[in-house]
């Protein structure tokens, strides 16, 4: 296949005020609408430092409107609350101290009634604003809408821990009605021949996070990469052949994270020895279905299994290059909430599938890309400064909200991170 053309396309024009309000309104209500099976109990607790409470998410997101657009730059405008600067800070030195992460769940207060009046009150004040606003406070509003789309992500799966350690394994949501699922079928490997390829963030594709940034030139060899995630069946026959007591399969850190967690299959999943295993969902716990996307894998996981099934996993610059040059579509069937993943449809094309349901991860460090130039002011803490120790995934997840994800978009985690929607598509070198 040709190089992907290396001309710098135009920039997509900037979304206006009118058009901002109305992306607010429906992102704030999006937030709100996750919470409202959630009692005011399940919103504060914290279940590890790692997650946060519902409740912190929904002020935190409310904080970063308050204090990036209304405190920058509206001179009137007072905060709500000033003690709310410290309580929902998230990790922005810049901006002051703040409260420690690991004791989010110990804010009783504010009540959850008084976190709905904070977002309340700096709705009204961001939509009285939006009309004089200036292109820089335009600009952070855009950033704080895709910021609270990465926090409704954030608040189904730290959820899903959360009423995971509970005996009685509460459904956040009920059941849905049960579909037949797609007959398995062995995964199909497309072919993509090497070369130079453009990755990273097109401009003419509207917004992108700073880490997607400058688009640039890659080198590849020839790849093969599965048309579809592995399977929960297809784990099984791993953890069922011993691989999780097999050191051969695992990174060093991953056989030490297997023994000093006692790690004996994916997160969630109980009873792979015998007939009927079981997986923990936001549905409640339910019988493991052999179709569907496995996850709630660590990198190490991941790695592993691919190291068994005589495969890799793919960098990050080949799922990117493989996606735009088959013309893959990485956007939600529908609007309707299913925070589970879903078996993909495989077919005969040579466009991957599955590309919404699991994150998929990559053997790619989460590094800068060259010449990358974080975002100005404070929001340069957003990205760039975690660009250590964490490994990229891409894709999107049964839990992203319909239009945040992007075929550009780089998600990261450290490796030995089990409690999010994450999973692994296969690659392989063309033999």
């Amino acid at each position: 296949m040709p190089a992907d053309s290396p001309e710098t396309p135009p920039t997509a024009a900037a979304p206006s005020a009118a058009e901002l309000a109305r992306r607010y309104a429906a992102v704030r209500r999006h937030s709100l609408a996750l919470a409202e099976p959630l009692s005011a109990e399940d919103q504060c607790v914290q279940s590890m430092p790692d997650a946060s409470p519902t409740k912190w998410h929904l002020a935190h997101t409310t904080w970063f409107f308050e204090t990036l657009v209304l405190q920058a730059g509206d001179a009137a405008y007072q905060a709500h609350d000033p003690r709310f600067a410290f309580l929902f800070n998230s990790y922005y030195e810049s901006l002051g101290p703040r409260h420690p992460r690991p004791q989010r769940g110990l804010l009783t207060r504010p009540s959850q009634a008084e976190v709905l009046r904070y977002r309340a009150a700096v709705d009204e004040a961001v939509l009285a604003f939006l009309p004089r606003a200036q292109p820089a406070q335009l600009q952070a509003l855009e950033l704080g809408l895709h910021h609270e789309q990465q926090h409704q992500e954030l608040i189904l799966t730290d959820l899903k821990h959360l009423l995971s350690q509970n005996p009685l394994q509460p459904a956040y949501l009920p059941a849905p009605a049960a579909s037949a699922s797609p007959a398995a079928a062995p995964a199909r490997w497309l072919r993509f021949e090497g070369g130079i390829a453009e990755v990273g963030h097109d401009p003419r594709e509207g917004f992108s996070f700073d880490n997607e940034t400058p688009r640039h030139q890659v080198l590849l060899r020839p790849f093969e990469l599965a048309q579809r995630p592995v399977s929960c069946g297809e784990f099984l026959a791993f953890v069922r052949a011993g691989g999780y007591r097999d050191p051969q399969w695992w990174l060093s850190e991953g056989w030490a994270a297997v023994q000093a967690g006692g790690w004996q299959a994916p997160w969630g999943w109980s009873g792979c020895e015998g007939d009927a295993p079981q997986l923990f969902t936001l549905f409640g716990t339910r019988p493991l279905q052999w179709q569907e996307p496995v996850c709630h894998l660590s990198l190490y996981e991941a790695a592993a299994y691919a190291a068994w099934a005589d495969a890799r996993l793919p960098t990050e610059f080949e799922w990117e290059t493989a996606m735009r040059r088959s013309g893959a579509v990485l956007r939600r069937a529908d609007e309707t909430l299913h925070p589970h993943p879903r078996a993909a449809v495989p077919d005969d094309s040579a466009v991957p599938q599955g590309l919404h349901e699991v994150w998929e991860w990559t053997r790619s460090s989460y590094d800068p890309y060259p010449g990358f130039v974080p975002l100005g002011g404070p929001a340069a803490e957003y990205n760039g400064k975690f660009m250590v120790g964490q490994v990229v995934l891409r894709g999107a997840s049964c839990a992203t909200p319909p239009g945040h994800a992007r075929l550009s978009y780089r998600n990261f985690f450290p490796p030995a991170a089990r409690w999010q929607f994450s999973g692994l598509r296969l690659a392989r070198d063309v033999r």
